[in-house]
């Protein structure tokens, strides 16, 4: 999330140069004040060239001597940490550049996923906000090196396009986030399965939203998220903090296609461990293919007599 109406400053005075200027302001020299404040002169000198940072210790003896609240030491002091960090931030931003190039950045900011931008820095700023990450190297560790595969167990690198494909699911992940279901129950939802078959459920009948809905109430988070143009039509099963997610393109137009993509989703759920995610309509360099087979002789138990 980006925070707006903040003002940073371009540069601000180490706390120890304005220390500096207070002691020559006093006619005092560093031994003096070392000895003054019970502290090592080359501690004081490290102050001094912004070496060393001042302490709330420090701040105390400091006010003792100089007259200046100790507060005043120690705020100076974090608001140049914060800038020294900050100008770090900025080098790491230029590092992601190159990454972020990668991704569908115009999609992404007419969908609305990233706010416009002009400069590629601030660009860059917001797909790294977007995705939650401080550096590129941390997407790279999460979607591509499985750094965490108890949270995300595939690697995108078996994917002709991961970046594309990891913005896709990230606003699949966001959307989730904010969908509230009921405790996922596996009996309620095999039950939700007979009877949208029994009811020989049609699409051009019944509203994205209620089948949302009737997902919701058997705890399984069912999202409906914009395709990317510089990727295929897509659909996705996987598991997020003990709920089960089949998240779908909008571009499933067709009652048949959408039909038969959800209960092979519904297959992946019932049949398979939550640490694994699935992609379908995508080309996989390594794909289980057992898996799918199942998928879809689930999904043709319930879709042949639609």
């Amino acid at each position: 999330m980006t925070i707006k109406n903040q003002y940073f400053p371009q540069t601000i005075t180490p706390p120890g140069e304005t220390l500096f200027e207070k002691l020559e302001e006093m006619g005092m020299g560093s031994k003096e004040f070392a000895l003054r404040t019970g502290k090592p002169e080359k501690t004081i000198t490290a102050v001094f060239n912004g070496k060393s940072a001042i302490t709330a210790d420090m701040a105390i003896q400091f006010e003792q001597v100089t007259k200046i609240p100790a507060s005043y030491w120690l705020n100076h002091q974090r608001g140049y940490d914060e800038y020294l960090a900050r100008e770090k931030r900025k080098q790491l931003i230029k590092e992601s550049i190159g990454w972020a190039k990668h991704f569908p950045l115009k999609d992404m900011i007419a969908l609305d996923w990233l706010p416009a931008s002009p400069k590629m820095e601030e660009q860059t700023q917001h797909l790294l906000s977007f995705f939650a990450f401080a550096h590129h190297k941390a997407w790279e560790g999460f979607y591509i090196k499985q750094q965490l595969k108890v949270v995300f167990g595939l690697s995108l690198s078996q994917t002709n396009n991961p970046y594309a494909v990891s913005a896709w699911l990230r606003k699949g992940d966001i959307q989730a986030e904010s969908l509230h279901v009921q405790k996922y129950s596996s009996k309620k939802f095999k039950q939700l399965l007979i009877d949208l078959t029994v009811s020989n459920f049609n699409l051009s009948e019944v509203s994205f939203n209620q089948l949302q809905n009737c997902c919701a109430e058997v705890g399984v988070k069912l999202i409906q998220t914009p395709s990317l143009s510089s990727l295929p039509i897509i659909a996705s099963t996987r598991w997020l903090n003990n709920a089960p997610i089949i998240q779908v393109s909008e571009n499933f137009n067709e009652n048949q296609q959408f039909l038969k993509d959800f209960f092979h989703a519904a297959g992946h759920i019932l049949l398979h461990g939550k640490k694994e995610i699935f992609l379908e309509h995508i080309e996989l360099k390594i794909q289980d293919k057992e898996k799918e087979k199942e998928a879809n002789e689930f999904a043709l138990k319930y879709t042949q007599h639609q």
